[in-house]
């Protein structure tokens, strides 16, 4: 009983608020510093104008779409049950259409609000476990979710359409809207066996997860 008393009393208080997207999906948010983020993936398959973003339900799809820099997104291993927990998975063109991808009143960062972020969580080497789910993660690489960020493993897909890695409690990435050049973009991940978040550029035609901020 004093172990459990013990545990409730280190877990973070967290306060929560919630936005909606135009299909309808309510988000938790929640405050870092003086940012308001979203605290789960997107999983929106309409632009903010109403306009439908194409799914890419084979690899051939996923291929085209990064050939033709046309926006798109996919579930994880093509599998709509991944998606109520781990929102889609967009391509950059999608991340980087002027039609909107995010709700009303926010935006995708740059990479310069995820420094902001993470320069608000303190020490690099703990940073990533301030910002991992509790649970999920492979060997004990959970996190404590102090920061409420909520970062789930979730796997991503690559530039050819192969999912990797092939387990999704592994590693997980998300977009930021910052280009590096006409090929590549800027994003950040996580890992189970660090506890930094870490950054790097990467192919437009790979699929990462989303988040949100507000205006």
């Amino acid at each position: 009983m004093k172990r459990l008393l013990l545990l409730l009393t280190l877990a973070p208080c967290i306060a929560f608020g919630q936005v909606i997207d135009v299909d309808s999906n309510t988000y938790k948010t929640v405050k870092i510093g003086d940012q308001v983020w979203m605290a789960e993936n997107l999983k929106v398959s309409h632009f903010r104008n109403g306009d439908s973003i194409p799914e890419a339900k084979t690899l051939e799809d996923w291929e085209k779409a990064g050939d033709e820099n046309i926006p798109a997104w996919c579930y994880y291993d093509n599998d709509p049950s991944n998606g109520e927990k781990y929102g889609k998975l967009y391509n950059w063109w999608a991340v980087n259409d002027s039609r909107g991808l995010a709700p009303e009143g926010w935006h995708i960062p740059t990479d310069k609000e995820w420094k902001t972020l993470t320069n608000n969580l303190g020490a690099e080497d703990v940073i990533g476990v301030k910002m991992k789910s509790t649970s999920g993660w492979a060997a004990g690489g959970d996190g404590t979710n102090e920061s409420g960020f909520s970062g789930l493993s979730g796997g991503a897909r690559s530039h050819d359409g192969s999912f990797t890695p092939h387990k999704l409690e592994y590693i997980s990435y998300w977009w930021t809207s910052t280009e590096y050049n006409a090929t590549l973009a800027w994003y950040r991940f996580l890992s189970y066996n660090y506890g930094v978040i870490s950054w790097d550029y990467g192919e437009k035609k790979h699929g990462f997860y989303v988040r949100c901020v507000k205006d």
